[in-house]
């Protein structure tokens, strides 16, 4: 009788992650299933065929949670349920079971550095000094003569303090009054929010992208700040018009403990098999020495998303300075690349003011999925969606209402979905009017005028994509940049038994690149690249690239 043998089981890649590129949807903008001109979860699930046919590894879903949405969701009053806007517990079950039939995995976001000012936690710690709750936010006496405790600011605008008339305090908040911090040096705390962050694991999610990382723990001195060195000033964190940068932020953030925090969410992590995490650090002027203390080793974070990339200027110069200061500063880490999201001004209009737009487009696909690291790409971003001109009156983020009208706030990047040219909501919504506008010159773009288009921008990252998945140096490689002409970023990417020479011309004229010595390349079969080095010399056109394998 023959014996027969037991199915070998999959072996599980706890490094799926690195390299890994993963779709960032904006719930409210992504596809309205209901009819109210929101999106919701139901329309996610309708739309998951289009992001895995892209080619990503992973998407990561913008907060759900219910929540007032004074923040639009970054002020949670329930860590554990879905909001009714966006639908129900049920419906985001469905989501992770249609996303992982399609092999893609989910990443959800987890803000727990702060909570709403609505949720139970808040609502009672608030009521005296003497209840259960009373040091799970972080409360401070005034001064003798009656303001705050000390000079910390919130991103938002004014002082991150607000009085509290019943229990005779200030609360800190970061961000908006609305949005209390949390006491991390409260073991309690960090218990309770590892026991949310529990409850998603066991739903089957992925991974976690975590807001404002560095911001979970304060000093308890409750010193204030020093002034920002003209020399230091980096206005990547908050906006140039915004005095949040005038401040070198030593003692509100990025404190020693907030690096021990790291290594009790990654043991949750571990017990749950190939999980992942990526940490956003809003850290302007310490945020690669933080990247590498969150990052390094296998005991903290996964990865780490920083502002190195979604800010400064387009120019090789920039690039390579960013690249070599993480591989030299952060070597054992490992960085999330983007360079647009839901909180900065999409980067063709950041970048691309030069009028060569498609150009442009192309180019900063190709540089982004060649660099070293994992990717998110913003939804639209694939269309070469352009920042939305909204009006005054269009607008409902606090932030750009609180700083307009230099800065316009986060709206711009938020409008919705666009599918199809045809319909008067680009085919987002069903309803006359969306939360957001829909702009007419994103409705050129939709998702149904591309789609059949081989020359289309998301024609080019779908076979951008496919070219990374198919180059493992892309991926995992290793990066070491190169000498190259004024204007031209160049690099190797050296792993897996392969080496690619890639070569990046970031002006308007075209360029001439010598090739190094002893490299002897091949013709490039990368996306929208079709010739070969010519006489030991690159012909780059404007915004023009070259990737090819270093025999």
């Amino acid at each position: 009788m023959t014996e027969q043998k037991t199915p070998a089981e999959p072996i599980l890649d706890r490094d799926w992650w690195r390299g890994a590129v993963i779709y960032q949807i904006y719930p409210r903008s992504f596809q309205d299933h209901n009819g109210d001109g929101i999106g919701d979860l139901v329309g996610i699930t309708e739309r998951l065929d289009y992001v895995a046919d892209l080619g990503v590894d992973a998407i990561w879903l913008s907060p759900f949670f219910t929540s007032p949405m004074r923040d639009f969701g970054y002020d949670v009053s329930n860590y554990r349920d879905v909001d009714p806007l966006f639908g129900t517990i049920g419906d985001f079950d469905r989501l992770v079971e249609k996303a992982h039939a399609l092999k893609l995995k989910v990443i959800i976001d987890q803000v727990i550095s702060h909570c709403s000012d609505k949720h139970p936690w808040f609502a009672e710690s608030r009521l005296n000094r003497t209840n259960d709750k009373r040091d799970w936010f972080v409360w401070a006496d005034p001064k003798p003569d009656g303001t705050p405790p000390n000079n910390w600011l919130s991103i938002f605008g004014g002082s991150a303090w607000t009085w509290d008339s019943r229990r005779m305090q200030y609360y800190m908040h970061n961000f908006l009054a609305s949005q209390p911090d949390l006491n991390f040096h409260n073991p309690a705390v960090q218990d309770a929010q590892l026991d949310n962050m529990r409850f998603w694991l066991e739903r089957g999610i992925d991974g976690f992208r975590l807001d404002t990382v560095n911001f979970y723990f304060h000093s308890l001195g409750l010193e204030s700040n020093p002034v920002v060195k003209p020399e230091d000033f980096n206005a990547s964190t908050a906006p140039a018009v915004n005095p949040y940068n005038f401040q070198e932020h030593l003692y509100d953030k990025s404190q020693p403990e907030n690096a021990v925090f790291m290594e009790r969410i990654r043991a949750l992590l571990d017990e749950y098999g190939a999980k992942t995490s990526v940490g956003e650090i809003g850290d302007s002027q310490h945020q690669l020495e933080v990247m590498s203390q969150y990052t390094s080793g296998t005991d903290r974070l996964h990865m780490a998303y920083t502002f190195d990339y979604l800010g400064g200027e387009f120019s090789a110069e920039h690039f390579r300075k960013a690249i070599d200061l993480t591989e030299r500063d952060a070597p054992g880490g490992w960085i999330c690349l983007a360079f647009s999201n839901h909180d900065v001004v999409r980067h063709i209009s950041r970048w691309a003011t030069h009028g060569q737009q498609d150009e442009f487009t192309r180019l900063a696909c190709t540089m982004l999925l060649s660099m070293r690291g994992s990717v998110c790409l913003y939804q639209g971003e694939e269309l070469g969606l352009t920042e939305a001109e909204l009006a005054f009156e269009d607008l409902v983020d606090p932030y750009g209402i609180e700083f307009w009208p230099q800065f316009k706030g986060r709206d711009g990047c938020r409008t919705p979905m666009v599918w199809q040219t045809q319909s008067p909501m680009g085919g987002f919504t069903t309803a006359t009017r969306a939360w957001l506008p829909v702009p007419a010159d994103h409705m050129t773009k939709a998702v149904d005028r591309q789609d059949k288009d081989q020359g289309s921008v998301l024609a080019h990252y779908r076979a951008m994509l496919a070219f990374r998945r198919a180059h493992p140096a892309l991926i995992r490689g290793s990066i070491e940049t190169l000498d190259a002409p004024v204007g031209v970023l160049a690099f190797l990417r050296d792993g897996e038994g392969e080496r690619l020479y890639c070569a990046f011309n970031m002006t308007e004229q075209p360029v001439t690149v010598p090739v190094p010595a002893g490299f002897d390349l091949t013709a490039s079969d990368a996306p929208g690249i079709d010739y070969q080095p010519q006489q030991g010399a690159l012909s780059l056109a404007p915004f023009g690239a070259y990737i090819g394998i270093v025999r």
